[in-house]
């Protein structure tokens, strides 16, 4: 990825069609992808996706499937199907749900099949909210954990925060992608998100792909935002 912008991605985080599709086309010609999540998908359904594909981005399909194998599987087809080139599940469900997410987007993709990543410990998780829910590890143990199973089972990569993206990759190799969000820079409000870090840090710590939202969707001029953000990368 020698081109900058192809590391960056662009959360559009939220349920207002008409902002999602003009920001996506304002923005597309200068990020490599187009993050859509929960939110826009519950609202417009794979319409929306297909829709924002078609401006030309690629789109990173931020669903975070969880359920039984084989609706998983029938699920991540789904996914293919919308022309995302990229989508995750959650690492949590286990070795026969991440098989089938891999099974399904190769079944439901009409060219090449998109990428799949495993979605390891949440950035809004602290070690206290861990501990609360009773894994038994520190973030940084089950993100190398859970890393590691998503490499076994033949998974494209990762999200996780770039804190942990060191160790995932000694763990992982070179050509395991590794997608951090939780992206703010110095000139940015944490938000919501514990488990922060900077553009040029996470670049360093080995992170592939920064998932920044409000930062440029918020700002005056997103456009640019994302000029100074890419040149935040170092």
């Amino acid at each position: 990825m020698d081109d900058s912008r192809h590391r960056l991605c662009v959360a559009l985080d939220g349920s207002d069609r008409e902002w999602i599709i003009s920001t996506a086309a304002r923005l597309g010609p200068h990020v490599g992808w187009l993050k859509l999540g929960l939110e826009a998908f519950t609202a417009f359904g794979p319409e929306l996706v297909v829709e924002v594909a078609d401006l030309g981005a690629r789109i990173f399909l931020d669903l975070k499937l969880h359920d039984i194998p084989n609706t998983v599987r029938r699920a991540a087809a789904n996914c293919a199907a919308t022309g995302a080139a990229m989508f995750n599940v959650h690492a949590a469900g286990g070795r026969a749900m991440l098989e089938a997410a891999r099974e399904g987007a190769t079944e439901g993709s009409t060219a090449q099949a998109p990428k799949v990543l495993a979605v390891t410990v949440l950035t809004s998780l602290d070690q206290g909210a861990v501990d609360e829910l009773g894994f038994g590890h520190s973030p940084d143990e089950l993100v190398v954990r859970w890393a590691r199973l998503a490499k076994d089972v033949g998974l494209d990569g990762v999200v996780s925060s770039a804190r942990e993206a060191p160790a995932v990759r000694r763990e992982c190799g070179p050509d395991f992608l590794i997608v951090t969000p939780g992206i703010r820079p110095e000139w940015s409000v944490t938000g919501d998100q514990r488990r922060v870090t900077t553009p040029a840090a996470a670049i360093a710590a080995g992170a592939d792909i920064l998932v920044v939202g409000r930062p440029i969707t918020g700002a005056e001029s997103p456009v640019s935002a994302v000029r100074r953000i890419l040149d935040d990368f170092g």
